[in-house]
């Protein structure tokens, strides 16, 4: 038995009988003044994200057009990388373009939800050097509260919000998009 094993066997075995749920959220209102999908594109882009409407395929190609390593977990867009013979998530990082439709999206704070079952690799959302997420503005909900209320929240093992590209601030509080994880995040506005 290796040493992982025996400690997580410890913690099962120590884990107290019964249902643990969490606590009731209390919802806070927010108005969107009757405009979800404008309300999330205008937080989406304070966050530095970019949003485009058309076709995906036509997107990529206009904002990516030297793009060579594409993985893509969408039919709307052939990737030329197949992400289930990743053997470990460092065979990605030579990935330009990764395109993934998110589960949601919340107007609140301008986030996509990637679950696991969408990304296959979860390691594909943070070494890519772009990130493409198709988003169906009837899955564009207004509170993070009403995102925790969702079944995706527990019915994954993880769910991944991103908030626009990476972005770190010195001292100064001068703001770099890109330096740590993706470079850019582009949402595509396209119905199921």
């Amino acid at each position: 038995m290796s040493a992982r094993e025996r400690i997580l066997g410890a913690l099962r075995s120590n884990r107290p009988v019964g249902a643990h749920p969490l606590p009731e959220l209390p919802h806070f209102p927010l108005d969107d003044g009757g405009d979800r999908t404008g309300y999330f594109l205008a937080a989406l882009k304070s966050m530095g994200g970019k949003v485009f409407d058309g076709r995906p395929d036509e997107v990529l190609g206009a904002r990516f057009p030297d793009a060579k390593q594409i993985a893509s977990t969408v039919p709307e867009v052939a990737g030329n990388r197949d992400l289930t013979a990743v053997a470990h998530p460092r065979d990605l990082a030579d990935i330009d373009v990764a395109v993934t439709r998110a589960r949601f999206a919340i107007a609140e704070t301008g986030t996509v939800a990637l679950p696991d079952a969408v990304l296959g690799v979860n390691a594909v959302a943070y070494l890519a050097q772009h990130l493409v997420v198709l988003v169906d503005p009837a899955e564009i909900l207004l509170t993070v509260q009403d995102a925790y209320r969702r079944p995706e929240m527990a019915a994954h093992a993880y769910l991944a919000f991103h908030t626009g590209p990476s972005a770190t601030a010195d001292i100064e509080g001068v703001l770099i998009h890109g330096a740590q994880g993706v470079r850019s995040l582009t949402v595509v506005l396209a119905s199921r």
